[in-house]
This record gives structure tokens, sequence and C-alpha cells, in this order.
């Protein structure tokens, strides 16, 4: 695995926007399942329930190979919430892997994205889908 000091910054391609980026942001935070400390890249700290000055990157601090799985998956989750959601680029050191909402419909693509950004050879266990409360219809009444 990854030295846990390295980080990952993500990145939107040119058809995004800082309100994308935004949103990604405020996905991220949203979902229990990344669990990692995610923060613009470059903003000097901001008020409390402000977003501070403008940005262009995210930076994660990653602790390991699930948390590398889990925030692959939820922005390919955010990505297909989104009618044109832009690519994101995630780097990690010297490895930069493309996430486009295309990617989502392979598991196996996933899987490869993931063990390229965490450095590591043994397969990725991928996070189940992130879900927004129970809102199942099981048909009873």
């Amino acid at each position: 695995m990854t030295d846990s000091g390295a980080g990952i910054s993500a990145a939107l391609d040119t058809t995004g926007t800082e309100d994308d980026l935004r949103s990604l942001l405020r996905w991220l935070r949203e979902d229990d399942s990344v669990g990692l400390p995610v923060r613009p890249a470059g903003a000097a700290p901001h008020p409390p329930g402000g977003m501070g000055t403008g940005f262009d990157v995210l930076q994660f601090a990653v602790s390991g190979g699930l948390s590398a799985a889990s925030l692959v998956v939820s922005v390919l989750q955010w990505q297909t919430s989104r009618r044109r959601a832009p690519a994101v680029t995630l780097r990690r050191g010297d490895v930069e892997v493309l996430l486009t909402a295309r990617a989502a419909r392979d598991e196996e693509t996933v899987r490869r994205l993931v063990v390229l950004l965490d450095g590591d050879t043994a397969p990725a266990t991928l996070p189940g889908p992130r879900t927004e409360g129970s809102g199942g219809d099981d048909g009873t009444a």
C-alpha cells in the first residue's frame, strides 16, 4: 500500500466549473463512506458555513486502500447523479487517473482505477453504493 502521508488531489476537466467543484466537495463531505478530510486546495481557511475564496482543486488526506476506493466510488456516484458531470482527474504523486461517469458502469475498470491510485497490487474491495436514507419500498403497508 502507498505511504499514508501521500494525499490525493482532484481536479475537473475543462468543462467543469467552480460550482461543479463545490458540488463535488459538498457530496464528498456528506458521504460517510469516504471518511476523508477534504479541503479546497490553495484556499485560505474560511469562516464556518462559508466556502472562502475561489479554488480549482480539492485535496484529500488518504490513509489506506479502502479510503481510496471509497473516494473513487463516491466521485463516480456524484458524476452519475448529475445531468452533465465533468470528468474528474484524481492525482496521487506521479499517478493520475481520469474518472468519467462512463467508468462507473464497469466494476473491473473501477477496480483497476483504484489499484492504480492506491499503488497497491492487491485487488481493491469496492464499497457499496451510497444510499439516501431507507427509502426502500418493501411493498408492505
